[in-house]
């Protein structure tokens, strides 16, 4: 039996109202009618129908966050700093993997109007702008993560990948590399084709340097060690020196094929940075040089523009963090 708001009026000897004030305004009742109010609800085992409250507001206590690949550390980061911020203001996140599928991410945002969520937050694997123009639309607002909105049509978080990407580079020249390789892809990802630009910047700067794109399929660990493979198959004279790792994921990878798999000295044969600086970075084989973003962060200031858009106390915001080198011994220069 469902016991309802009435059964708990019933018991304490109180009007529905008063239930209701105890529930959503105590600081309005008598300290003793709370007091008797809250033995009835632990007396009968009743439970709020958030759901229905929340129907009739108009608007959920949750924030809808899509990223592209929930298994990569750098987004599960990123939801744990949305998660404590949201919770912060009683919020919950609802997290939804788009696994870079347009069809998947449609899904999440239909989910998400749903469920008439507070706002969305959203890495995008395409051009949603028209998408989250129709959410904004009936009243849920939506920040871009990891992406710039460059229409400025969106609050947005991101990082400089393009500064990222010369900042990796240039540490590899400047560590008496010459011969680099940047391994990544696809080139249609926003992050990917940002990296790889800064990249070529800090190649330009040099004359006797040169960059090899080995593009892959993913972000993943097993491209990165099919990547590695093919560099470990290669005569020593035709390798790179260096190769930049478009994030940790695929520098594990090349580093399982490269030293754990072969016989291929990282940093003395081949040096490797990523980036991201996930958690793991530090404990590879061979600790990793990465360019760090602020992940946790990113996440938490997200869900700070999301809120003012709600508020509506502050114009649409570009905010953009400026990544960090961090050396380790991937990247040692040659003894």
């Amino acid at each position: 039996m469902t016991i309802s708001v009435k059964d708990v009026a019933a018991l304490a000897r109180v009007s529905v109202g008063t239930v209701s004030n105890v529930l959503n305004r105590p600081d309005k009742v008598a300290p003793a009618t709370v007091e008797r109010v809250q033995s009835a609800i632990d007396e009968l085992g009743f439970v709020r129908n958030d759901a229905a409250r929340q129907l009739r507001a108009g608007r959920s206590r949750s924030i809808g966050l899509v990223v592209l690949d929930v298994r990569n550390p750098f987004f599960t980061d990123v939801a744990r700093g949305a998660e404590r911020r949201a919770a912060d203001d009683d919020l919950s996140i609802l997290l939804g993997n788009s696994d870079d599928d347009p069809a998947r991410e449609s899904s999440y945002l239909d989910l998400f109007e749903q469920q008439r969520v507070h706002g969305v937050l959203i890495t995008p694997v395409d051009d949603v702008s028209r998408r989250l123009e129709g959410l904004r639309s009936r009243g849920i607002p939506a920040v871009l993560v990891d992406r710039p909105s460059d229409g400025m049509d969106f609050s947005s978080v991101s990082v400089d990948d393009v500064a990222g990407g010369r900042l990796a580079v240039a540490h590899l020249i400047e560590s008496g590399r010459r011969r680099i390789a940047f391994v990544g892809g696809p080139s249609t990802v926003r992050q990917v084709a940002d990296r790889l630009e800064g990249a070529r910047s800090a190649v330009a700067q040099h004359p006797d340097a040169s960059l090899e794109v080995i593009e892959t399929g993913a972000l993943t660990v097993l491209e990165g060690r099919a990547a590695g493979e093919g560099l470990r198959d290669r005569d020593a004279a035709d390798r790179p020196d260096a190769v930049f790792a478009a994030n940790d994921l695929l520098a594990v990878g090349l580093l399982q094929a490269l030293v754990m798999l072969g016989s291929v000295a990282v940093p003395d044969d081949i040096a490797i940075i990523g980036y991201d600086d996930i958690d793991f970075s530090a404990a590879t084989v061979v600790p990793l040089s990465s360019i760090r973003q602020p992940s946790e962060l990113i996440g938490r200031r997200a869900v700070e523009l999301l809120l003012d858009e709600v508020d509506g106390v502050a114009e649409r915001e570009q905010v953009v963090f400026q990544p960090e080198l961090v050396v380790r011994e991937s990247t040692r220069p040659r003894r």
